[in-house]
């Protein structure tokens, strides 16, 4: 049965409802796995839970990640159904503002028709070069079992630097043991993703993109290599995340 969605724009919760409808389109489209409507449903709870804003604990992450990628030999930018959906436009915009970097398919819930789609996807946007695609260049991440242990040997198997919105921590942790920095857009601080993460941005991937991108641009024309060092270096990822947990219950404290 079609559905006719009419959403206000003076709906209160307009911005979450239109994501929302993304990914029921990303569905029926067949780039969003059944699973994946669920782990959305999620993420929506948690936004909730920070006012549906970009927090400053979150601005400084974002920092942190934009110097990271930087500072990076070869960052890669994973790509599964979700953010597919979700910014597609946006992770293409990401990976031009930095020349070094590529962006690479990776699936949980693998089939060849979803990859396809996703690749089409992509292409909308005027990228044709996606890594992940090709059988004859997958290999194997040490110490995972999922379907995201095959990975490009010329893509996240040989990053520095990997970019994983929307992931899961199996993978998260076995890319650390590899000696890869991990950089995760995840709404629940307390995921195994985010705690594993080298650095964990707790906001929409929607809405970090832009400002990640806005964070490359200036660090390119203002920082030098040793402010982008700094930067990381100073980082601390786990007084991210309790400072998320802070912002989240004083948040929930504030609306009862």
């Amino acid at each position: 049965m079609n559905r006719d969605v009419t959403i206000p724009t003076t709906h209160p919760r307009y911005f979450s409802l239109m994501t929302r409808e993304k990914i029921v389109a990303g569905y029926k489209n067949g780039l969003v796995a059944l699973e994946g409507l669920i782990a959305h449903g999620r993420g929506e709870c948690f936004d909730y839970l920070i006012g549906e804003r970009t927090t400053d604990s979150a601005r400084m992450a974002i920092d942190a990640a934009a110097a990271q990628i930087l500072i990076s030999n070869y960052p890669v930018i994973s790509v599964n159904g979700n953010v597919a959906a979700l910014c597609p436009d946006l992770l293409c915009s990401l990976h031009r503002s930095v020349k070094k970097s590529m962006l690479e398919i990776n699936l949980f819930y693998y089939t060849k028709e979803r990859e396809s789609k996703i690749f089409q996807e992509l292409a909308k946007y005027g990228v044709s070069n996606v890594l992940g695609t090709n059988p004859d260049n997958l290999v194997r991440i040490p110490e995972l079992e999922s379907n995201r242990r095959l990975v490009d040997s010329n893509g996240i198997f040989k990053a520095d630097t990997v970019f994983v919105p929307l992931e899961d921590g199996d993978r998260t942790l076995a890319l650390k043991k590899m000696g890869k920095k991990v950089i995760t857009v995840d709404l629940n601080p307390l995921s195994r993703t985010s705690m594993e993460a080298s650095i964990t941005i707790v906001d929409n991937i929607i809405r970090v993109i832009p400002l990640l991108i806005e964070r490359i641009k200036y660090h390119e024309k203002n920082s030098s290599e040793s402010d982008l060092y700094t930067i990381v270096k100073s980082y601390d990822n786990k007084k991210g995340l309790k400072d998320a947990l802070f912002i989240m219950n004083r948040y929930k404290e504030d609306q009862i």
